[in-house]
């Protein structure tokens, strides 16, 4: 499974979340400690949000751990609203193009998790993008694919619910083909004003997600936390979603209500 890390608030330098802590990001990519595995060295990437509409984006298939430049980087770029993440890859090959963070338009998405039997809906999945969507896939990655049927379902108006709808819609395909229909999904997503997080899984067993603030009025949402004080970090419950603005955080429930409604159909055909 990857790790990431996000921050929103006052302008920050990256160097203080993906190098400078004694458990960074960059850290994390070889010595992750709340991982199937400890290394994540199937490349990285960082989106940051300037004067621009749209993000800034640095990936490469490099471990983070052995790029020079990451560093230097996250040591001159400061930043209100920035995402960044290191890769254990599950599906799709090392290349640029399968790095996270991904971006389209003004919004900018990195995910930990997966969709289990992906080989066997990515085509289905495919084909529910329209031609626009389509063409702008690069990659091959689940979580690409995860991102772009979001924008198709409505990510510029309804942020929280176009996912909801994306994960359901994933759900209910591979029920419809008799195959499992475990979703695991941590991710975080942004259009450059808001900071948006959802901690989901299909089987309520959701990779990890921790909040803390940091800075000067900031907070930051992280796979697992950037120092050994516990006390400074909230778990964020699992089937859960984050909203971090200007204003503050909040926390409200996930779900997309898929399986229960299965196991009601399976009981009430059962009952006939």
């Amino acid at each position: 499974m990857c790790r990431w890390a996000a921050y929103c608030g006052e302008p920050l330098f990256l160097e203080d979340i993906v190098s400078s802590p004694a458990h960074s990001l960059i850290a994390q990519s070889h010595s992750a400690v709340e991982a199937r595995t400890a290394t994540n060295g199937d490349g990285f990437g960082v989106a940051w949000y300037g004067e621009r509409e749209t993000p800034g984006l640095y990936r490469d298939v490099l471990p983070a751990w052995s790029d020079c430049n990451l560093k230097s980087i996250a040591r001159q770029i400061r930043s209100r609203l920035f995402l960044a993440h290191v890769r254990a890859a599950t599906f799709g090959s090392t290349r640029r193009d399968n790095c996270h963070p991904f971006v389209n338009g003004r919004w900018s998405f990195m995910h930990n998790g997966q969709i289990e039997n992906f080989a066997q809906l990515r085509r289905p999945l495919e084909n529910m993008l329209p031609d626009e969507l389509y063409a702008a896939r690069t990659g091959t990655t689940d979580s690409e694919l995860i991102f772009l049927l979001a924008m198709h379902f409505g990510l510029e108006s309804v942020p929280l619910l176009a996912f909801r709808e994306a994960i359901a819609f994933i759900e209910r395909l591979a029920i419809h083909f008799g195959l499992g229909a475990d979703v695991r999904f941590t991710a975080a997503f942004s259009d450059g004003e808001k900071l948006y997080a959802v901690r989901y899984a299909t089987n309520e067993v959701a990779p990890t997600l921790y909040a803390s603030p940091i800075g000067t009025g900031g907070y930051c949402l992280v796979s697992e936390p950037l120092d050994s004080n516990r006390a400074n970090w909230m778990s964020i419950p699992e089937q859960s979603a984050v909203v971090m603005s200007p204003d503050g955080l909040e926390v409200s429930v996930f779900e997309t209500g898929t399986i229960k409604a299965t196991i009601s159909e399976k009981v009430l055909l059962a009952a006939m």
